[in-house]
């Protein structure tokens, strides 16, 4: 058990070192922003739908989700998930304790109001535990939708597993259920319990947010692409790979 553990953390650290940095920093990124972006709901003109602002940048964790799936396979993806979620846990733990110190924000000061709007302040970038648990929840579980569907498509794909609608099916049909799973858990543990939200409201706005999520996917989808070919043609990952055969085969 020992050793297994210890090959596992080995595996994991050679991952961590195959992956590029800018991929992972920005992927990082992305998980704690639109963990902050969902504090803000969007203005609608109609009462049945309801939205956050989480919306325009949860698509970005989802693509890069794909590209690592796709070159590492869904195990990778999914540690690497694990690992923005912890990171992302511990900044917001931060930004708590950076609400709770005293001071004045430089918003806060408008005549009249300087409390009330650096209390909403500090309770924005402090956090809500509800929020942060709702989204971590959400956000873990989408994940490993994502990652194993979009592997499982591309099993399908035995002649041309690398080519151009293996990558764009795979990609767009688990970002789909993915970012739907996504919306649709934060949305009735937090949205429908807290918010006061109805469960139309809830299934009407991971819909939108799906589509709205996807069609960014879409738009961006051949850089993923493009980015997988690069890095299989360059063997990323050369050094994670030879281990994960060797440990297989010694299984």
């Amino acid at each position: 058990m020992k050793q297994k553990i210890q090959d596992q953390l080995h595996e994991f650290k050679l991952l961590i070192r195959s992956i590029p940095g800018v991929v992972t920093a920005l992927f990082v990124m992305s998980v704690f922003a639109m963990n902050l972006l969902a504090n803000k709901s969007i203005t609608l003109p109609v009462d049945w739908l309801a939205l956050d602002c989480g919306i325009i940048v949860s698509w970005f964790a989802f693509l890069t989700m794909d590209m690592i799936t796709k070159h590492f396979g869904p195990k990778a993806a999914t540690e690497i998930s694990v690992l923005a979620i912890v990171i992302n846990l511990i900044f917001c733990l931060l930004m708590f304790l950076g609400s709770l110190i005293p001071g004045i924000w430089g918003e806060s000061y408008v005549e009249g109001s300087e409390n009330i709007i650096n209390t909403a302040l500090d309770n924005t970038f402090g956090g809500t535990w509800y929020v942060l648990l709702g989204s971590t929840l959400a956000f873990i579980i989408s994940a490993v939708v994502n990652n194993f569907t979009n592997w499982g498509i591309g099993r399908a794909f035995r002649r041309n597993p690398d080519g151009k609608a293996a990558y764009f099916l795979r990609s767009y049909v688990s970002t789909a259920i993915g970012q739907f799973v996504d919306n649709i858990v934060f949305a009735l543990v937090v949205s429908h319990v807290f918010f006061g939200w109805s469960l139309l409201q809830c299934v009407t706005c991971s819909l939108t947010g799906m589509v709205v999520e996807l069609l960014c996917e879409v738009v961006f989808s051949y850089i993923g692409y493009a980015t997988c070919k690069k890095w299989k043609s360059e063997n990323v990952g050369k050094e994670y790979f030879a281990f994960v055969n060797r440990y297989r085969e010694s299984a």
